[in-house]
């Protein structure tokens, strides 16, 4: 399944803060996929110069918060000062987490000491115990609680009604004030679960100590002995703190952080190499040279290629980020306008396709899959689907793009149903397979076919008649009897089948909704 997660801009903070200058506020949602590793590095993990609250709402997976390994699950529920490393991963336990999160300046929504870091009351006092992290696991009903007032932030920021910045603000008030109460209440009582607290008299200097880090990296003058003189500490002492809270020696932190910057630069800017070595806090062309391929292992110039190959899509994830989310809130006419505009700004079509459309789509199917959504939502979020590719395709074939898989679906002979079929057609689509619709009444002799010229990979057959359910069987063994059965997979759904009635009749995959269909079709493909 696809994620949501490459609309995460913490790779950059020029691009976090490019993209909230509207609200000041960003909240969304994402899939965390990737696999926890332990030899995954600091660099590897994102910063951002935000306060940001962030809720498992399903999944359990690894929290990598600097250098400890968290295990999390849902209602499990994280609250991190700015500049602090961390990402979720998937873990071997279940499905992945689905994070809900909010990033915000706290001095642009708050007064006083409220909004004011190493304040008592700052964010309310969430930071408390500790002003780098804290967390805590959700009770059933606090979790539903903070998911409701998340919800209505996220209307507010979509629709904008009159007085909607106050509206927000009082919504992240509530929440910060029901987890100033519950979360140090919940630190206090930990006794030593699964979710270990953190170290404050680590955390707090080296917090601040990654904070300034990412302020001033491109200052050559520091170093570890310069930092350790700032906060008033010994350089071994401060190289303790560091390697134990990281998990990383402060030097190679340091060379990550300056390459990944130079990075950014070079993908987002035309500045040369020595400007943007210079930007970076680098002295000598041949030191800088050494690093760069170190981590990359390509040079600047080649770097900076790539990146205009691919489209430079790091300067335009912002647009991807709103064809996604206005995807799934059906709005057709502004993802198409969205998608005119990435196209006229350069953003390569299997980009607007993949990282816009299809993740937008993604996210429907699960929370379809889920009961979160129902039909009316799909169809909407499809209608815009749909818009978008309309202009797409044009330059999808130009550029090459192709798609997932083929397959054919339609509603086997003798049932004239259709509304199953077309919702498991938009579901597919939204995968980026390739669908044949046959329509209803389809022979058995028709779907062998047409997978036959049109070398689909999978065949969908759809019932809701129990007269008609034999007509499946009669797919399966006209495949057999035309020599394709070991090429092509053979699905059944509809009201009256099940899994029994699959095996039964030699079918490879009984799906029970649209979106199950659709991930089983897109696997069937790949194994192709």
């Amino acid at each position: 399944m696809e994620t949501n997660e490459h609309f995460i801009m913490e790779d950059h903070p020029a691009q976090m803060n490019a993209a909230m200058d509207a609200t000041l506020l960003r909240w969304d949602e994402y899939i965390c996929e990737q696999s926890y590793a332990p030899e995954i590095r600091l660099g590897d993990l994102y910063t951002h110069p935000f306060v940001e609250i962030s809720l498992v709402a399903e999944g359990c997976g690894i929290h990598r918060v600097a250098g400890q390994a968290i295990p999390c699950k849902a209602g499990d529920i994280y609250v991190l000062n700015r500049n602090v490393p961390h990402r979720f991963f998937s873990s071997d336990e279940g499905a992945p987490p689905r994070v809900k999160r909010i990033l915000f300046s706290p001095e642009d929504w708050f007064d006083g000491t409220v909004g004011q870091n190493h304040s008592g009351h700052y964010c309310y006092g969430v930071f408390a115990e500790n002003n780098a992290v804290a967390c805590a696991m959700l009770t059933e009903e606090t979790a539903a609680q903070i998911l409701s007032l998340y919800g209505n932030i996220g209307r507010e920021l979509a629709d904008r009604p009159r007085e909607w910045r106050g509206a927000v603000g009082a919504h992240l008030t509530m929440i910060l004030v029901i987890l100033g109460r519950y979360v140090n209440r919940a630190i206090t009582c930990r006794t030593g679960g699964d979710m270990p607290g953190m170290e404050t008299s680590a955390w707090n200097p080296i917090s601040a100590v990654l904070t300034v880090m990412a302020e001033n990296y491109g200052d050559a003058d520091m170093t570890l002995g310069s930092m350790a003189e700032s906060f008033y500490v010994s350089p071994s002492r401060l190289s303790r703190l560091f390697l134990q809270v990281t998990g990383e020696s402060f030097t190679e932190y340091l060379r990550r952080l300056r390459v990944k910057e130079a990075c950014a630069l070079l993908a987002a800017t035309e500045l040369s190499v020595g400007e943007i070595m210079q930007r970076c806090g680098m002295r000598d062309a041949a030191s800088f040279y050494e690093v760069f391929r170190k981590y990359t292992e390509i040079t600047p110039t080649q770097y900076r290629k790539n990146s205009k190959i691919k489209g430079d899509t790091i300067m335009n994830v912002a647009i991807l980020s709103e064809i996604s989310e206005n995807l799934q809130k059906g709005k057709a006419k502004i993802v198409a306008e969205l998608v005119q505009k990435a196209l006229d700004e350069g953003v390569a079509p299997e980009a607007i396709l993949n990282e816009g459309l299809l993740s937008g789509m993604n996210i429907i199917g699960e929370k379809f899959k889920n009961n979160e959504v129902y039909v009316p939502e799909v169809l909407v979020a499809a209608r815009a689907m749909n818009k978008g590719t309309a202009i797409l395709k044009p330059h999808l074939a130009a550029a090459g793009v192709q798609a997932t898989g083929k397959v054919c679906i339609g509603t086997v002979q003798g049932d004239l149903h259709d509304i199953g079929k077309n919702l498991v057609k938009m579901m597919m689509e939204g995968k980026g397979l390739e669908v044949i619709d046959l329509g209803t009444d389809v022979s058995p002799e028709t779907f062998v076919q047409t997978a036959i010229e049109q070398n689909c990979r999978v065949i969908c057959c759809s019932a809701l008649l129990t007269t008609t359910m034999g007509t499946m069987e009669e797919v399966v063994k006209k495949a057999v009897e035309l020599g394709v059965r070991d090429k092509v997979k053979i699905m059944i759904g509809g009201a009256p089948v099940n899994e029994d009635f699959c095996k039964k009749i030699g079918a490879d995959i009984y799906t029970p909704d649209a979106a199950s269909a659709a991930d089983a079709a897109v696997e069937f493909c790949r194994e192709a």
